[in-house]
């Protein structure tokens, strides 16, 4: 499938640095910063700096350094919230969204990593 990026999209700007963000971590290929809008106590958006839609574009279509970087990345991030529960912590929820019906709102994947209170059940039944 022929992924078109949207090179205006929010995430593209903050990679350009024409909108600020919190940094948590950054990597050669990887942003990490904290949701403007958290959906819990620990809210941090990990995305990939190339172009990519969504996690299968992504996942397809990314260099090996890209993907061994950006889930590395994602995992010190648990690490350092101290959310891991082999570790002691008390777990996290990550979720992408992808497309219409994954109520996907920016056009550039990206992860959330979610943590710091019970989160309930992944989707309410219909």
């Amino acid at each position: 499938m022929a992924y078109v990026y949207d090179d205006q999209n929010i995430f593209a700007k903050i990679l350009r640095g024409e909108i600020p963000n919190n940094t948590v971590m950054e990597t050669d290929h990887t942003l990490a910063f904290r949701d403007l809008h958290p959906q819990a106590p620990e809210h941090v958006l990990v995305i990939p700096k190339g172009a990519y839609v969504c996690h299968d574009h992504f996942a397809l279509e990314a260099s090996e350094a890209e993907l061994v970087d950006f889930m590395r990345t994602a995992g010190r991030i648990c690490a350092d919230l101290g959310v891991q529960p082999g570790e002691g912590g008390a777990g996290y929820r990550t979720i992408s969204n992808a497309g219409v019906n994954g109520l996907q709102e920016v056009p550039h994947y990206h992860l959330h990593i979610l943590a710091g209170r019970p989160l309930g059940p992944l989707l309410a039944k219909a």
